[in-house]
């Protein structure tokens, strides 16, 4: 049995050798930016700040449709029995609404985020979100969104459809998680 090293060191000396590679020194030179650093900085620090306003943790890549008359229900490891129950009953008070009526999928992502921000800062605990239920369709959309974004924030403790006296199928009660203050210490 022959070792592998003197295989390849035969292979190479039948192929005709082996040459090195010329070096080739290629120096780049980085252009230094020209014009006005006092500009430069304006427009660095607005791009921070469109990109820090777009910063939407939701997406709607992939999102499982619900029927309209599905109850949305979700709840997260810690929330207990007792209070879900209240809370999916409707006995909790409501401290916030949001109507999603007339929104296209894009405008309702936006808002719900902005809602939920606006809800944590005021220490809301308990609100509803109307979103319809897709009349005269097989597949709500937005009901459908509001299904798959809820659970992708933290700050969602539970969410289940609504009460009847609240909008039924076509709205869902939210829970969240209290806030703390060094959360919107900026």
């Amino acid at each position: 049995m022959v070792p592998e090293g003197d295989l390849f060191k035969t292979a190479i000396k039948l192929l005709g050798g082996v040459e090195p590679l010329a070096k080739n020194n290629r120096n780049v030179a980085l252009n230094k930016p020209s014009g006005d650093p006092l500009r430069q900085r304006a427009r660095r620090q607005a791009a921070i700040a469109e990109t820090s306003a777009e910063i939407n943790p939701l997406s709607g890549d992939f999102i499982d449709y619900v029927t309209p008359t599905d109850t949305l229900a979700f709840k997260r490891c810690g929330v207990q029995n007792y209070v879900y129950r209240e809370f999916r009953l409707g006995k909790l008070h409501l401290d916030a609404r949001l109507d999603l009526h007339r929104h296209t999928v894009e405008m309702a992502r936006q808002v719900l985020f902005e809602f939920i921000r606006h809800c944590l800062e005021a220490n809301v605990r308990c609100a509803l979100i109307t979103h319809g239920k897709g009349e005269g369709r097989k597949q709500p959309r937005l009901k459908s969104c509001v299904n798959g974004w809820l659970p992708q924030m933290n700050e969602v403790l539970a969410f289940h459809s609504a009460q009847i006296r609240h909008g039924g199928p076509g709205a869902t009660y939210i829970l969240l998680r209290k806030a703390h203050p060094k959360y919107f210490s900026d």
